[in-house]
């Protein structure tokens, strides 16, 4: 049998990280976003194309490690006790622990194990310090953050835009990276962000479960008169799609074992792994001796 080939292996990373985000009813999309905040921080900083397509695939898998975490954690409708917050928490090393046996794990280590390090130290696992955080650590914490505070949960709405750039820049220097933290505020205020807040694909945003409140993501594929179901409650719904608006529309009935099957995304896996593979996959060198040199 062949060994895979490197756009195969860097399918694998995606896709694990999507199926781990479908067991989250709350937040679809959310890796989605994290990529592209993380992508226009990373161009914003001046980096080359090969560091910002790092950068965005360290965004996209930054919560590989969620994995670990029970469903009735992930999924509470309501605000975390301390002591499931620390169960949280574990979700980082988790992740770097996953992403350890794999070939192209250099890719995304720092973003998945050290994206809740804070400039102050106080942020987890290791409580490092400013410029003992990685690079892609620092921009995939802020694009977390935003994304965190501007997605609605069950319990409240998301932000508006300038709120959640606002909270960021009364946090500078402890929270989060002054400088970089200062070039997403500009993004945020020239309005280079709108167009993804929520949003789980270009353009198409989230819908709201008119039965229970959490957010149903739909896929580009999915066109008038097909069903959707809401992954929290599981309510069945016929999208109605009229010059351009997306409707959901009630049949009366739930689907839970539809519903809760996590399911992947191939044809944004394959737009990702496309956009990705130029600057990222080894061209004239072998895998590993590629990976060394990285």
């Amino acid at each position: 049998m062949s060994a895979p080939s490197p756009h195969d292996l860097l399918k694998t990373l995606y896709t694990m990280a999507m199926m781990v985000e479908a067991r989250d009813a709350y937040t679809g999309g959310h890796l989605w976003r994290v990529a592209q905040f993380s992508r226009l921080l990373a161009q914003a900083s001046g980096l080359s194309v090969l560091e910002v397509e790092r950068i965005a695939l360290g965004g996209f898998l930054h919560d590989l490690g969620k994995i670990g975490v029970p469903d009735a954690v992930l999924n509470k409708p309501d605000r975390l006790t301390d002591e499931e917050y620390d169960i949280i928490k574990t979700h980082p090393q988790v992740g770097a622990d996953l992403l350890a046996g794999h070939p192209l794990a250099e890719l995304a280590m720092d973003a998945v194990l050290l994206h809740h390090e804070t400039p102050d130290g106080r942020g987890y696992p290791q409580g490092r310090k400013a410029d003992a955080i990685p690079l892609v650590a620092r921009i995939v914490g802020i694009a977390d953050a935003f994304d965190a505070m501007t997605s609605s949960r069950p319990y409240r709405a998301g932000m508006p835009i300038a709120r959640a750039l606002h909270i960021i820049e009364e946090h500078l220097g402890s929270q989060f990276d002054r400088e970089l933290g200062l070039l997403f505020i500009a993004l945020g205020r020239e309005g280079q962000l709108a167009h993804i807040v929520g949003h789980s694909e270009p353009g198409l945003p989230l819908q709201t479960c008119p039965g229970c409140g959490p957010i149903i993501p739909l896929l580009r594929h999915q066109g008038d008169g097909d069903t959707v179901l809401c992954p929290s409650c599981a309510g069945e719904y016929r999208l109605q799609v009229e010059n351009g608006l997306r409707r959901l529309m009630p049949t009366g009935r739930r689907e839970p074992a539809q519903a809760r099957q996590p399911r992947a995304n191939p044809v944004l896996i394959e737009e990702l792994v496309a956009s990705a593979g130029v600057a990222l996959l080894p061209r004239r060198r072998g895998l590993m001796g590629w990976l060394r040199a990285a």
